[in-house]
């Protein structure tokens, strides 16, 4: 899923470097310190899942786990996921660090967007209920990411649209993956670190 250097043009580049600053700095604005920990433990979980990985012409297709890191984190999911991003390209150059900006918002925002739509779910009573919401935002995130790379080869030439249609039929399969293991992962929290929920408990019953 890492664009690579090269790939986007200048205005996608720009317009994604500051979208990521911006939601990084907001991530760490509403990153509370028991949360510290969820959070490297999240970016190292990204950061090794997205490492096998088969390329598809400007892309590739890997596993990302953004979604289980938006239902944990909230925006902290932007630094969290930044630091994965920014370690895979020193050490391993996938994608660039021109493009670093821009492949954070494409996996990043996914994240803070299926927070908000299933932290009433994740807060429900029963745990079986809280993973099927937790798969299905595992899933969401992963369509979601694959718009939006979509979005980000089309604005930078009609040469990327049949790329970017690839990009997203061909994480179909990994969309079911992300599900599946995102809704175990909820699960599990549930039964033996409910605590992680206890901010998305809160906030929903604020809501209330």
């Amino acid at each position: 899923m890492h664009i690579v250097d090269g790939a986007l043009s200048h205005g996608v580049v720009v317009a994604g470097a500051v979208l990521a600053a911006g939601g990084i700095a907001m991530g760490l604005r509403k990153l509370p310190m028991e949360k510290i920990p969820a959070a490297g433990v999240l970016s190292a979980s990204f950061f090794v899942a997205s490492l096998i990985h088969v390329p598809i012409g400007p892309s590739s297709v890997h596993l990302i786990l953004n979604g289980l890191a938006g239902l944990v984190l909230g925006w902290a999911a932007f630094p969290a996921l930044f630091v994965g991003l920014l370690l895979q390209t020193i050490f391993f150059g996938f994608g660039g660090l021109t493009v670093l900006g821009v492949n954070t918002v494409n996996i990043a925002l996914p994240a803070v967007a299926v927070y908000y739509l299933c932290r009433s779910g994740l807060a429900a009573r029963s745990p079986v209920v809280a993973a099927v919401v937790g798969g299905i935002g595992g899933a969401l995130s992963i369509v979601f990411t694959t718009l939006l790379v979509g979005l980000s080869l089309a604005m930078s030439g009609e040469e990327f649209v049949p790329a970017a249609k690839l990009v997203f039929f061909a994480h179909i399969p990994v969309m079911a993956i992300e599900g599946i293991l995102t809704g175990f992962a909820v699960y599990l929290a549930r039964k033996v670190k409910p605590e992680l929920f206890i901010g998305l408990q809160a906030s929903s019953e604020s809501v209330a």
